[in-house]
């Protein structure tokens, strides 16, 4: 009798290769990213780590990790630590490890000066590669008041 249909079996392990060939297209996003950030100068970054502790991550993989979350929509930091275990290109940045949330959100808000700096630096590089064209960026935090608020929309009962 002939099978229609591969079996699977979920209990076998899977072994994965040791480097990402086959796994990641020669223009991945991911690539592109790791190669700029490899080419700047994070020495002011890295100055400020007194080599207390634990080992840190490097801030070139914190900085590449984070330019590749924003460009694919990933914006909170619990959600980037679950893209290292869920995500190829996510894994080839980091190179395996798993920064957790925390981590993240300090180094981010530690270097938010230098990372925006930065990050313009990976957008002209880009633009002069001809990778993409660059468009209108805007940030905005404008605040806006609403005439419908959960206080005009709701009525008041007074009972005699």
């Amino acid at each position: 009798m002939i099978k229609k249909f591969i079996e699977i079996d979920r209990d076998v392990p899977i072994i994965l290769p040791q480097k990402f060939e086959g796994w990641l297209d020669e223009n991945d996003l991911s690539r592109f990213i790791v190669e700029i950030v490899e080419q700047i100068d994070t020495s002011e970054l890295e100055k400020e780590y007194k080599g207390k502790g634990s080992a840190a991550f490097p801030p070139s993989m914190m900085l590449a990790l984070l330019f590749y979350c924003y460009a694919k929509g990933i914006f909170s930091s619990r959600k980037i630590e679950q893209a290292t275990y869920e995500l190829i290109s996510v894994l080839y940045i980091s190179g395996g490890l798993h920064p957790d949330h925390d981590t993240i959100n300090k180094f981010r808000k530690r270097f938010l000066n230098q990372f925006i700096f930065i990050f313009t630096m990976v957008l002209e590089i880009a633009f002069k590669l001809g990778i993409f064209k660059l468009g209108d960026i805007s940030r905005d935090g404008t605040k806006i008041e609403e005439n419908a608020s959960k206080h005009k929309a709701m009525s008041l009962r007074i009972c005699q």
